[in-house]
Order: C-alpha cells, then structure tokens, then sequence
C-alpha cells in the first residue's frame, strides 16, 4: 500500500509547500522522488498513478505519495484544479505503533510509538486539515524570521492531526475505555468489582474478560497501577506524610499500602521519595 510512517521521535523535515492553480490542462509529472508528497485538492481533481494504482483526488480529498515509489500521470488534470502540495521527508524507525492510553506518563520514559499515515482521505472540505495546511503555506511565506526553524514543527503538528484522525473519529469508546475513565475517577477508592459491574450494568466475568483482551492486563491491575502511579506523583511532589499518602490512593492500611507499592514500584514509598531527588 506503500504507507508513509510517522514517528513520535522524529521530526518531518519540510522540503516545500505551497497553494496551485493550473491555469492550463496538464499531466502529472513523472517521477521517482526521494521525498514523500502531501496531495489536497480544493477543487477539480488530481490525476496520478503510483506504481499499479490510479488515483483520482478530488474536491476535499487527501493522498500521500511515498518516496522511492514511482508516480506519473496517465489522465489530463483540468484548467482551474487548485490543491496544496507538501514535500517532506521522515526517517522512519522500528517502533511500537501508538495506542491511545489515558494513563500518565511513567518517569524517565522514552516516548516513542509511530503512526502509518492514511493513504487517502475524503470529506476533508472546510475542515481542520485543511486550515492546517493553510497556515502551514502562511508561515512559509510569511516574513517570520524564525520560520526555517518552526516550519519542520509546524509540519509535524500537520501529519500529526492527519495520523490521529482514526482514533478522533470514533463516534464512541470502547467498553474498556470507559471502564479505564471510570477507573481513574475511582483512585482513591478500593477496587470493588461489584460496582463496576453495577455501573455498566453487564456481568463482571464478561466485563473482566473484554478488558483483558483488550488492554492486556485485568481491570483490578489497571486500577492498581493508577493508583501507585499517584502515590508516586504525591511522594515526588509534595511533602504529605506517607500515611496520608496512603489514603489519598485508597487505602486504610498504611502498611498494606508499603507493601502494594513495593511489589509494584520495587521500592519502599520512604526510598522512592528519596531516590526522586535525583532527577
């Protein structure tokens, strides 16, 4: 399908951008480039092939043309066809592929997940994608002095709107998201099966077996993890007793809670405070 990749820890760089209008009927010039092509018509349409496949990009209408892979015209391109191009390159990596996960970020993570860039798109009239590109073609022609250096993030915040669209899209979440949502506005109370079964109203077996396949990990484990999670966020950036600590995530039992959080942090919520010192 020849697929542009989008990674999370590398930044696009931009090769060119700009709004066209063919005053002329033309074909598409043949090519093999070395960088990737943004293709978005506003109105007419855009006729080119890339490798075996015929496109025909019209009104409101997306395709990404990956580097390497020849593409040509087979088809004229009418007098009054008005699309933005973006030329940029990406190095892509070999990296896990980005989940959405309303989780907090771990310390000393690294942040890195990549997205494959949908081939093509319809239905993109008026919308944000293209205002995003408008204003991308603005900086670039803009009289900013700083834009060689903005133009690549301005870019990235392009490709980066145009990958997440499948998860924006979705008209509703999944059952397991909502018990996730459902789980971190419960924190700072135990987790009771019972209730989660009572508010999504289907039994806890069915419940419990979705959000494993799901997340991959069981709903009591995914409420545990929230909730360390804010112990350790409270022990690094306040100075409320561990007891009180202890309480705020849901339990009553301060030496229970030194237990739970050394099995799944690996330290004493004491030592943790201290080694946070360190940053």
């Amino acid at each position: 399908m020849n697929e542009v990749i989008l990674c999370s820890s590398v930044m696009p760089i931009l090769g060119g951008c700009d709004y066209l209008a063919a005053a002329e009927p033309f074909f598409h010039v043949d090519r093999v480039a070395d960088f990737h092509v943004l293709i978005y018509v506003t109105k007419g349409v855009i006729y080119v092939t890339e490798g075996d496949t015929d496109y025909a990009v019209g009104e409101g209408e997306l395709l990404f043309l990956k580097s390497g892979i020849r593409h040509f015209g087979k088809t004229e391109i009418p007098r009054g066809t008005e699309w933005y191009f973006v030329h940029f390159s990406c190095e892509e990596r070999h990296l896990p592929e980005f989940s959405p996960d309303s989780a907090p970020i771990p310390q000393y993570c690294e942040l890195e997940s990549s997205l494959a860039l949908p081939k093509y798109l319809t239905g993109l009239s008026g919308g944000s994608t293209e205002r995003a590109l408008s204003e991308l073609c603005a900086l670039c022609r803009s009289d900013d002095r700083f834009k060689q250096w903005n133009a690549n993030a301005a870019l990235f915040g392009v490709l980066s709107g145009i990958a997440l669209r499948r998860f924006k899209q979705d008209s509703a979440f999944t059952i397991s998201d909502r018990v996730c949502a459902y789980l971190a506005e419960h924190i700072a109370e135990p987790f009771s099966a019972q209730e989660v079964s009572g508010t999504f109203y289907l039994s806890y077996k069915r419940l419990a077996a979705v959000f494993k396949a799901e997340k991959g990990v069981t709903m009591q484990q995914y409420h545990t993890t929230l909730r360390m999670n804010e112990a350790c966020r409270l022990l690094r950036s306040t100075l409320l007793p561990v007891g009180e600590i202890a309480a705020a995530v849901g339990y009553a039992d301060m030496l229970y809670f030194s237990r739970c959080f050394h099995a799944q942090i690996g330290s004493s919520p004491t030592e943790y405070r201290r080694q946070s010192r360190v940053y």
